[in-house]
């Protein structure tokens, strides 16, 4: 297994960690405090999604 594909498989961990925990938060908790958590976590979902994209051209060998 190449480096990369490591990586992309830890970074789509993240992102399901932490849209699931942002899920969670909203389902069990009705206050303030669990709200601005699940915004800061669906923040950084957000965030590795667009870091995720930009591993599109990684790992292939160029043109020769």
């Amino acid at each position: 297994m190449k480096l990369i594909t490591a990586h992309r498989i830890l970074i789509g961990a993240g992102i399901a960690f932490f849209l699931f925990y942002a899920a969670l938060l909203l389902v069990r908790d009705r206050t303030t405090a669990a709200f601005v958590q699940a915004v800061v976590s669906l923040t950084v979902a957000a965030g590795l999604i667009l870091y995720y994209r930009t591993l599109k051209g990684w790992g292939q060998r160029p043109p020769s």
